[in-house]
C-alpha cells in the first residue's frame, strides 16, 4: 500500500469524522460541504426508507429531522476501498443517539459509500445507512 494509499484512506476517514461532527453540533453550511452536489442518501429503519437526492435537499430535510434533538453519532471499524485515484468505498459500523422531547431513539446499524474526489478534496457521493437495531425510549416530563 502506497503512501498515497493511506494518505487518501486517512482522508475519507477525516471527511466521515466531520459528517459526524457538524450534524451533532448543527453546522449545517459546513456539513453540506461534504457531499457532491449530486449526492444521493438513503436510510434504512425503523421507518419507512428514506431518500434524498442532491446536497441542497440532503442538507435541509435532516437539518428539519433532527431540529433542537440532541443528537450523537458515532461511527466505527471503517473498512475503505480505493477503488481509482478519484474514487472510494466505505462500510463503517455507526451508533446514533437522537433525543427529541417525547423520546429518545437508539440506533445501531452500518454505513455503507462511495466517495468521490473532487478538486483534491473527498466527499461523500452516495450513502446508504441501515439501522439493525432501534431502541426507542418515551420521555416522560421531569427526566
Amino acid at each position: 500500500m502506497g503512501n498515497n494509499t493511506l494518505k487518501d484512506i486517512e482522508e475519507i476517514k477525516k471527511l466521515k469524522a466531520k459528517y459526524f461532527r457538524l450534524m451533532d453540533r448543527k453546522l449545517w453550511k459546513e456539513w453540506g460541504e461534504l457531499f457532491t452536489e449530486d449526492v444521493v442518501a438513503v436510510y434504512h429503519g425503523p421507518h419507512p426508507e428514506i431518500r434524498y437526492e442532491g446536497r441542497l435537499d440532503m442538507v435541509r430535510q435532516v437539518s428539519t429531522a433532527i431540529g433542537d434533538a440532541v443528537t450523537v453519532h458515532h461511527g466505527h471499524m471503517p473498512d475503505i476501498e480505493l477503488t481509482s485515484s478519484t474514487t472510494a468505498t466505505g462500510t463503517w459500523a455507526m451508533f446514533d443517539y437522537v433525543r427529541k422531547r417525547e423520546s429518545c431513539l437508539k440506533g445501531y446499524g452500518y454505513y455503507e459509500e462511495d466517495y468521490f474526489k473532487e478538486n483534491g478534496k473527498w466527499k461523500i457521493k452516495r450513502l446508504l445507512l441501515t439501522r439493525l437495531h432501534v431502541d426507542f425510549v418515551p420521555i416522560s416530563a421531569g427526566t
